[in-house]
């Protein structure tokens, strides 16, 4: 019995049949994304769900090979495909191959990068990568931060470490209450539920006006943190975003830092999105004024093309982190001489991830990774220009990064009966696997959202997206209500 369970555990002793099983299913892979043609197969819930549901789990098929089969049935043949030129939804990249190799590494030796005796050269590949990221935004040799598990975590931890910085010899029970961030409502929601984790006030979260275009306005910012004061409420932090998810803003960064500095307030920017500005020669001016902010969150998941999770937070000063070390004698003493991360850290036990943007970066370099960037900038602008000069089309403001607001109006066609019509479209559009977009709303209007990080996306790739959008949106509209129908009579 013993030998049978550890036949199944990754040793010296089990090579064969780790590199027998590792080969089994990139070969499964290839052979799948050999037959790709579209980003998704066009399963509904139902199907996939009686699918799943069929799969007796206490009765194991035995065999690494059957149940690689039976996963490439359930999951490969339904899987969305980032990769694929036609999905243009939400903020997901197609992952650098030289990314690939290390999670290869990163799983089989399973390294925890919380101490220094789970991961030795490990945690420094990772204190080395965040010295990097530090350089690249502008701050000084008494930077830090960590590695963290995406933009949410990112944003969470900085708005930890203004907090502890705003209590410091204040009372805790008076203060938390009262204690405000200020953001735009083009913030990511991570900073709301962030505030309800730290404990603060369900109105702890002050909505800041924006410029008409979606970016912070300074002159409304230091109004409402002078509001605040008035009141008797504490501003904690201002977070400003460096890519907002709809629009793709980036907000005024060093008229905010400037504010933040006179107010003493800490400066947190959440750059998940537009980090890849770090690299991009042709656009790093649009990050001026970055390196005067106390915490930046990137994501690297996003913009750098790394597989999912590979995200940091980064602070200006090193020592705001220590706020939040707790010491475990078993783990992490105080009397240790050695780095341990956990020290920083909101989780405990924590993959390696940082192994993969060294190897992409050993492997391709930075400048290649900012050009990948640009041209997902420069595609979402074309793509802008030619929505403006369709005549059904219509888009909500030109581009500053990757992503563009439209939707399909043709005339006759009123503004109501276009909010009913696009979410309805995209589902359809989503379940006919050939294309995959987005959907939000702005100004109470419903759009569809274009958002570019595939290099390899072309502008025949997108007009085809948008013929098929004209299609689907026609066929629909002629089996509506009479009225709505005769738009397309």
């Amino acid at each position: 019995m013993e030998a049978t369970l550890e036949a199944h555990l990754f040793s010296g002793s089990t090579l064969d049949g780790y590199t027998s099983a590792v080969w089994h299913a990139s070969a499964l892979l290839a052979d799948r994304v050999k037959a790709v043609r579209q980003p998704y197969s066009g399963a509904s819930v139902a199907e996939l769900q009686t699918q799943v549901d069929a799969v007796d789990l206490d009765r194991p098929l035995g065999d690494t090979g059957a149940a690689l089969h039976e996963v490439a049935r359930l999951y490969l043949d339904n899987a969305v495909w980032f990769h694929e030129p036609t999905y243009v939804a939400h903020l997901n990249c197609p992952v650098a191959i030289p990314a690939l190799s290390a999670e290869v590494l990163i799983s089989a030796v399973n390294s925890s990068v919380d101490t220094w005796d789970q991961s030795a050269t490990g945690t420094l590949i990772e204190r080395r990568l965040i010295d990097w990221t530090a350089g690249r935004i502008g701050f000084g040799p008494d930077a830090d931060g960590v590695f963290t598990s995406g933009g949410t975590q990112s944003n969470l931890q900085g708005l930890l470490l203004a907090r502890e910085e705003t209590l410091a010899g204040r009372d805790r029970t008076d203060a938390i209450p009262r204690l405000r961030t200020f953001a735009t409502t083009e913030s990511h929601f991570s900073v709301s539920k962030s505030a309800g984790i730290l404990g603060m006030a369900a109105d702890a979260v002050v909505g800041v006006a924006t410029d008409g275009t979606g970016r912070m306005d300074p002159v409304a910012l230091a109004a409402a943190i002078e509001d605040v004061r008035r009141d008797g409420g504490i501003p904690m932090a201002v977070v400003a975003t460096a890519g907002t998810t709809d629009l793709g803003r980036i907000d005024p960064v060093a008229e905010i830092a400037g504010v933040c500095e006179s107010q003493g307030i800490w400066f947190h920017v959440d750059a998940a999105y537009g980090c890849g500005l770090l690299v991009s020669v042709r656009r790093r001016h649009l990050l001026d004024g970055i390196e005067r902010a106390d915490s930046v969150t990137v994501d690297f998941h996003k913009s750098f093309f790394q597989p999912v999770s590979s995200s940091a937070i980064v602070v200006r000063r090193g020592e705001t982190m220590r706020r939040i070390a707790v010491h475990a004698d078993y783990l992490n003493p105080r009397t240790a001489t050695v780095p341990n991360q956990v020290d920083k850290s909101l989780q405990t036990t924590r993959r390696f991830d940082a192994l993969k943007l060294w190897m992409t970066l050993r492997t391709i370099g930075s400048d290649r990774i900012g050009d990948m960037f640009d041209t997902v900038v420069d595609r979402a602008h074309e793509a802008y220009q030619f929505i403006v000069d369709e005549p059904d089309f219509e888009a909500v403001a030109p581009p500053t990064l990757s992503t563009v607001l439209f939707r399909f109006r043709p005339e006759g066609l009123s503004v109501a009966e276009c909010d009913a019509l696009m979410p309805r479209l995209r589902q359809k559009l989503f379940y006919g696997g050939q294309a995959i977009v987005a959907g939000t709303t702005i100004g109470g209007h419903y759009w569809l959202k274009f958002t570019l990080l595939n290099p390899n996306t072309t502008m025949g790739n997108l007009k085809d997206v948008l013929d098929l959008i004209r299609e689907i949106g026609r066929d629909m509209l002629r089996n509506e209500e009479p009225e709505v129908a005769a738009v397309m009579a």
